[in-house]
């Protein structure tokens, strides 16, 4: 519980939602009629919070060319931190619907591998054929300026991610 004077209190139709200033707390909301009628049902609603430092998303960097694709390399091989690169094109629907998710996992992994992503349709074929992507998505992991493994992603997103998972743990 924060001392009254670190709260902050906000009016929500006809409730009250009480906020501490702090980085983590709980909030209380009162939505039931306040204004001299008899309530007929009481409704409230609890939540917790905190102020987490670390993302929830991380926006996928793309990779336009071969050139960008080397410097990208290479400093992942001066920091020895793998890479993640998701093939995808914008016209394939499993390819959309999976990138949000693939930020969400960048999230989970934000200090330790950097996530890209390549469209397939606005780079040179030059960068396609150095990935040998034939499929998409495929996800890829390069470590060490090498590819080292790949998850082609035709199936459902949640297996999709359980594989890139595992795929992660065999090079961190």
């Amino acid at each position: 519980m924060h001392h009254r004077e670190h709260q902050q209190q906000f009016w929500i139709s006809g409730g009250s939602l009480l906020l501490p200033k702090a980085s983590s707390g709980f909030g209380l909301l009162n939505r039931n009629r306040d204004d001299g009628k008899k309530m007929l049902k009481w409704d409230f609603k609890v939540e917790a919070f905190w102020n987490d430092s670390r993302p929830t998303v991380v926006e996928l960097e793309a990779i336009n060319d071969c050139d960008h694709f080397d410097q990208i390399l290479s400093r992942a091989q001066e920091q020895s931190q793998p890479i993640i690169i998701d093939w995808m094109a914008a016209w394939c629907r499993k390819c959309i619907y999976l990138k949000p998710k693939l930020e969400k996992l960048a999230a989970e992994y934000d200090t330790k591998i950097k996530f890209y992503y390549v469209d397939v349709n606005k780079v040179p074929q030059a960068l396609v054929k150095r990935g040998n992507i034939s499929k998409m998505p495929t996800i890829q992991i390069w470590k060490d300026g090498e590819f080292k493994a790949e998850v082609i992603g035709g199936h459902q997103a949640w297996l999709v991610l359980d594989e890139v998972r595992e795929m992660i743990k065999k090079f961190v």
